[in-house]
Parts: C-alpha cells; sequence; structure tokens
C-alpha cells in the first residue's frame, strides 16, 4: 500500500472531524462516544457496498433514468440510511445527546467515518495511477458527505427533542429523505457527464455550504445560549 496516498486519503475526514470536534466549544461530546459513531461509520462501508452491489444488479434502466437511479437510490439512500442508522443506534437515545447541535455532530462523526474509508477504497486502491482523484475527493467528496450530515443531523435533533410523536417521525423521515436527494443531486451532476449540467456542479457546492452552514449556526448560536444560561444560574 502507498502511504503518501494513504495518508491523503485520510487527512480530509480526519482534518474536518477535528474541526466540527472543536466547533463544539460549550458542551462537548464524550470523545469515547464519538470515536465509536465514527468507527461505526466507517465500518457501514461493507453492509453499504453489499446493498449497492445488489441495487445495481436490479438496475434495469439506462440513460439518464439510469444514472438518476444510481445516484438516488444506489448511492444516496443506501449511505445516508447506514450513516443514519449509526447514529440512530448509538447516540440518538444516549444521554450525551442533550442539545440540537449534538445531532449535527454526531451525524458529521458518522459521515466522515464512512467517507474516509470510501476515501482510501478510491484513492489508495481503485485509482492509484490518476493524482488528482485525491485532490477533487479531498475538496469536494468527502466535504459533501460532512455537509449531507449537517442536514441529517439538523433533523435528528428536531425529532429527538420533538413533543409530539407526529413531529418525531416527520422530523425522523426528513432526516433521511432530504439527505439523500442532496446526495442524490450531487452524484447525478457528476454523473451524466453533460456539459450544460456539469456548469451547475459548484453553484450546487456552494449552496450546500450556504445552506448547511446556516443550519450549523444556528445549533452553534442555541448552544452558546444555553450555556451562558447555565452559567449565569450558578
Amino acid at each position: 500500500m502507498n502511504t503518501r496516498l494513504f495518508i491523503i486519503a485520510v487527512t480530509p475526514g480526519i482534518a474536518l472531524a477535528l474541526s466540527v470536534y472543536f466547533t463544539d466549544r460549550y458542551d462537548k461530546e464524550p470523545l469515547s462516544l464519538l470515536l465509536k459513531v465514527f468507527i461505526l461509520g466507517a465500518l457501514s462501508v461493507i453492509p453499504v457496498a453489499i446493498v449497492e452491489n445488489f441495487l445495481v444488479s436490479l438496475n434495469i434502466f439506462t440513460g439518464y433514468i439510469g444514472a438518476a437511479y444510481t445516484a438516488f437510490v444506489v448511492a444516496g439512500l443506501t449511505e445516508e440510511f447506514f450513516k443514519r442508522g449509526v447514529v440512530l443506534r448509538t447516540a440518538f437515545k444516549h444521554e450525551a445527546f442533550d442539545e440540537k447541535l449534538d445531532g449535527i455532530v454526531y451525524a458529521i462523526f458518522s459521515a466522515l467515518g464512512f467517507a474516509t474509508v470510501e476515501n482510501i477504497m478510491y484513492v489508495v486502491f481503485r485509482f492509484t495511477t490518476n493524482p488528482h482523484i485525491g485532490l477533487y475527493r479531498g475538496v469536494f467528496s468527502v466535504p459533501a458527505h460532512m455537509l449531507f450530515a449537517v442536514t441529517m443531523g439538523y433533523y435528528l435533533s428536531l425529532a429527538k427533542f420533538a413533543t409530539e410523536s407526529k413531529m418525531r417521525k416527520k422530523y425522523l423521515k426528513k432526516s433521511l429523505f432530504i439527505p439523500m436527494v442532496l446526495h442524490g443531486i450531487f452524484n447525478f451532476i457528476l454523473m451524466v457527464n453533460i456539459s450544460f449540467v456539469f456548469v451547475i456542479f459548484i453553484p450546487y457546492v456552494i449552496y450546500l455550504w450556504i445552506v448547511n452552514l446556516r443550519k450549523l449556526n444556528e445549533y452553534y448560536t442555541e448552544s452558546k445560549i444555553l450555556f451562558k444560561r447555565q452559567i449565569d444560574m450558578k
């Protein structure tokens, strides 16, 4: 295995995970739980690969419909389902999940665990002769997984703290459906290989950053207010 390519592959995911960890300044999550979520997110690559291979075998479509099936169902639905499943089975009911920012943090760690292993597979093993793959995936693909996770965590938190069962179910559905759609659009633009469609790729990536940074800032501000309120009460 090429050590240099391995370092290139793992650096984006680890760097983004650390940046999110240090962003959560006021009520940090247990490091042991974050590592568990990250590792299980990484291991989710295994069931994702199995399900994706099965779904690919069912693809009877061609052209744009086939690309849409692959982008939204094979990749988008499958990957977001398993990344979300990691959070639901580890952190969602944990006592440390006690504010809305936590949902985003846990979703990001699950997504980055998955994205890191996926990146190793692409950079180290699949495209070893292409020096640009590591750069492209480090700038676009790995951060994209993080951005989809921000939306996922945003709705997981709304579900976590919803007071009505109906609203909880609604937000849980959104925590899967909306990241799947965002993921699917991202992949579809790259898969159709049409110049006029690809023109919207960079604007779409910018849109993802703007929308999800707003979501992150919303919960970060709320975390800050809650922290200061607790200090004032002491």
